[in-house]
């Protein structure tokens, strides 16, 4: 996560600059808004990745002498298939069209999505299987 973490600080850092280039030159709220955003996104999954290589210490990712028996093994477990991901865009594009054509579509996007979430989440239970 090391080299992650200096990657994002870079890009960080570009937005940063160009930010503060934007404000001299261009003086406009919404560039200055979006590229101050984009400042902190990048810090944010800096700063993430930061702690998580201090937490977790080196992957072998990080090492130029790893092999790759070393990130062998089970990574996790993956649903072989589920219906959530469909309800989960369905009640996106709800919310995304609720923008467009009222308040109300918006609600029933937001319950609709609520449901996706909550069954990706709650899908197993923490058992492998069902």
């Amino acid at each position: 996560m090391k080299s992650e973490a200096y990657l994002f600080a870079g890009v960080a850092v570009f937005f940063l600059v160009t930010d503060v280039a934007y404000i001299w030159f261009a003086r406009e709220p919404v560039g200055i808004a979006a590229l101050g955003v984009s400042f902190l996104m990048a810090s944010v999954i800096a700063f993430f990745s930061m702690v998580n290589h201090r937490r977790k210490g080196s992957r072998p990712e990080d090492r130029s002498d790893a092999e790759i028996q070393e990130r062998g093994g089970r990574i996790d477990f993956f649903p072989p298939h589920s219906r959530h991901p469909v309800v989960t865009a369905a009640g996106a594009t709800l919310v995304a069209n609720g923008i467009v054509y009222g308040d109300w579509l918006i609600l029933m996007g937001l319950g609709v999505l609520g449901l996706g979430i909550f069954g990706l989440v709650f899908q197993y239970g923490g058992r492998e299987s069902e």
